[in-house]
């Protein structure tokens, strides 16, 4: 090839990668969710052990939200509020882990297909469940793809993307010592007050930001596939987990490590670049926030709010509190109990109301079809640590919280516990604040048609099918000290 030759060749391609920017008057969209990550995590939220520079990047161009909850703290229903910008109790099958989601139910994905976007999904989308059931022939996020770069290859010019990518990780199981053997020091680790601190701890936690920071690496590889194609700027951003850590007493619960995540939103000339949002937001506003950016009409049964009002730093004065859920998660209750509860959370409480306080909040003792024993806390070293000291003084506080029974209300006075540590539900000088706080939760189950406001023993979302396969035996070979 000729000098000439090839300066018109690298011209012809710029000029079509500028015609296809040029193209997408309507916004791409790309949707990255990652697998159990916890608000926090990430540089750009002031953590100086892991490190996000892509995450961070994204955070410096656009938005990011301090106080950003999922609807429920399981993969399964989390995800599909995300997808239809509705509660996971008003899903039917979809409130549960390894359920279904009825088609039925609006879904931003599907919306904008039909619109014309070209739309896919990488990894991890809605689930894990069966997507048949409910009347989709294949996964409610879009399509799936090997890869990005094949999915982008496909696209027409003259349309937009809508894609989905859904990393596995930070999900276990891990590589124990990845973390370490990485570089990271265990003695940097800020350990949360629900967990106990001891090396085994530190280094679970270390293993868990590697994970993350693979996740990073993950997102910076589309992002290079949008800039050197000329459509990063034309491209909406958002980034966030769709529930807690997997540790004890976080994913899986009502508290803030169970269901406060971060959240990153950015969009060239519509986001600002360098904002922070404290307002209190929930992923069941991300469908209608798409939809809004997408110029289509958010269904009426959406009871997610758009988000662009706080993106486009306006003034709102209904974001002072969100609500979270929970039916099943794993299956680890005789026989296929969930364990039901409803909390509302504002800036100084959180309030839980547990439906069957009589179950085993964490899941059985034994084993029962999945997991393990208190199947709802994932295997890791840090749980079979608490476990195998549970009677040791200085252990069985934590063993308590993450694994023992607890009462129908709980109320944690955030000033004063921001760990949410000690319930104060029955101290008299917060009687008023209670029931304050249940009366807002009773409000938004009638709002929302909740099944429990009017039967709090409702049994059908325990009868939908579970899906997930058994298992036998242990799910950790952790030797404790």
């Amino acid at each position: 090839m000729t000098r000439s030759t090839a300066i018109l060749a690298l011209a012809t391609v710029v000029l079509c990668s500028g015609a296809r920017a040029q193209s997408n008057v309507r916004p791409n969209i790309l949707f990255v969710i990652a697998d159990d990550w916890s608000h926090g995590h990430a540089g750009v939220f002031g953590d100086e052990v892991v490190k996000t520079p892509n995450i961070d990047a994204i955070g410096k161009d656009g938005a990011v939200f301090l106080n950003a909850f999922c609807t429920a703290p399981s993969c399964t229903p989390s995800r599909a509020a995300i997808l239809t910008g509705r509660f996971p109790h008003e899903l039917e099958a979809g409130a549960s882990l390894w359920g279904y989601l009825p088609k039925k139910f609006d879904n931003y994905s599907v919306i904008l297909e039909k619109a014309g976007y070209h739309v896919g999904l990488m990894g991890k989308g809605w689930g894990p469940g069966n997507f048949q059931p409910g009347g989709y022939d294949h996964n409610p996020a879009g399509r799936p793809y090997r890869n990005f770069a094949t999915f982008f290859n496909e696209k027409p010019d003259d349309k937009p993307f809508s894609f989905w990518f859904g990393s596995q990780n930070p999900h276990r199981p891990y590589e124990q010592g990845s973390g370490a053997a990485s570089g990271m020091a265990p003695d940097k680790v800020k350990v949360p007050a629900w967990l106990p601190d001891v090396p085994v701890v530190r280094n679970d936690i270390l293993d868990y930001y590697f994970e993350v920071e693979q996740f990073d690496r993950q997102l910076g590889e589309i992002l290079n596939i949008l800039k050197e194609s000329g459509e990063l700027e034309n491209t909406l951003i958002i980034i966030t987990g769709d529930n807690g850590m997997p540790f004890p007493r976080a994913k899986a619960t009502l508290y803030d490590s169970g269901v406060k995540i971060p959240l990153i939103i950015s969009l060239k000339g519509k986001v600002a670049p360098g904002g922070v949002i404290s307002e209190f937001v929930s992923l069941v506003d991300i469908a209608p926030t798409i939809l809004e950016i997408a110029g289509q009409q958010i269904p009426p049964e959406m009871k997610g709010k758009t988000l662009w009002p706080l993106l486009r730093k306006e003034k709102v004065s209904d974001r002072q509190m969100v609500f979270t859920e929970r039916e099943r998660h794993a299956n680890v209750r005789n026989p296929e109990l969930g364990y039901p509860s409803r909390a509302i959370r504002t800036a100084e409480y959180l309030y839980i109301r547990n439906y069957e306080p009589d179950r085993w909040p964490a899941g059985d003792p034994v084993l029962y079809h999945s997991v393990g024993p208190y199947g709802d806390a994932d295997g890791s070293p840090s749980k079979e640590y608490i476990l195998a000291n549970a009677t040791r003084r200085d252990v069985a506080p934590f063993f308590q919280r993450a694994f023992e029974k607890r009462p129908a209300d709980e109320l944690y006075d955030l000033k004063a516990d921001p760990y949410q540590l000690r319930n104060v539900a029955a101290t008299k000088k917060y009687g008023v604040v209670l029931d304050k706080l249940k009366k807002e939760l009773d409000d938004w189950q009638a709002r929302t048609g909740d099944p429990r406001a009017a039967n709090s023993h409702y049994v059908v979302f325990d009868q939908y099918p579970y899906y997930g396969p058994p298992v036998s035996g242990a799910t950790s070979n952790y030797k404790p000290e």
